[in-house]
């Protein structure tokens, strides 16, 4: 089982129980990021103590990282192509389930994600659903009431989109533009039932994704050699027009 399947079925249990379960509401929406700065004081001179405090001020200014700023960097590239492998761990198991495979993430479009081992599957997942590649081309999986949630907690996973993902997790960071870790802890009474938490970690682009489940299972999807160089291939061009 893939990551987007992980994520698609979750979110698709997790909305399914929502709407038979009226009495149960997500808790009202509140992002927190913490900033802390720890700063360690000697005996000094008055010139020294003068340095010290405009130093401290341009690195705080320099250092000085936050959700929107993410968010932001991480909206910048066109097109992101890359090689992704998955761990996936469960209890029963004594060693992970590993697949692995490429993606392709393209601004306005969506993102395809090629799995290639233990076997060939390509999906596709856009605004308008997911769908999967068979012998006659591209097929839409069938949707569910859920599908356009699923669709976008998957891509802003991806993107590291704040802004689509502070609706259902407390978002929390820490680091800088070059080495970042964004944790997102579930609001809802639903989602605590699934997820303790996300972890996703980067630098210019996302690099690691991690899902800490609840009942101890964990899937880990690590994004290799990630680039913003290419551009959309006109095959690529072709499957998300298709």
């Amino acid at each position: 089982m893939n990551l987007l399947t992980t994520l698609c079925s979750s979110w698709r249990s997790l909305r399914s129980t929502e709407q038979q379960s009226p009495r149960v509401s997500p808790d009202v929406p509140h992002v927190q990021v913490l900033r802390r700065l720890r700063l360690r004081t000697q005996p000094c001179g008055l010139g020294s103590c003068y340095m010290l405090v405009v130093a401290l001020g341009f690195s705080s200014l320099a250092q000085a990282f936050d959700l929107q700023q993410l968010s932001d960097q991480l909206a910048k590239p066109d097109v992101i192509h890359g090689n992704f492998i998955q761990e996936k761990h469960l209890r029963a198991l004594p060693q992970p389930l590993t697949s692995k495979g490429t993606f392709v993430l393209a601004k306005n479009h969506g993102l395809l994600w090629l799995l290639r081992t233990p076997l060939q599957q390509d999906y596709r997942i856009t605004t308008k659903g997911i769908a999967r590649r068979d012998v006659s081309g591209w097929q839409m999986l069938p949707s569910k009431s859920a599908g356009a949630e699923q669709n976008r907690l998957f891509l802003a996973v991806l993107q590291g989109d704040s802004s689509g993902l502070q609706r259902d997790f407390e978002l929390s960071m820490s680091g800088d533009a070059q080495n970042w870790k964004l944790t997102l802890l579930p609001r809802s009474l639903l989602l605590k039932q699934v997820f303790n938490q996300i972890n996703i970690t980067g630098g210019e682009l996302v690099s690691t994704i991690e899902l800490l489940e609840t009942q101890g299972d964990s899937t880990l999807l690590r994004m290799q050699d990630s680039t913003s160089a290419q551009p959309l291939s006109t095959a690529e061009q072709h499957d998300f027009a298709e």
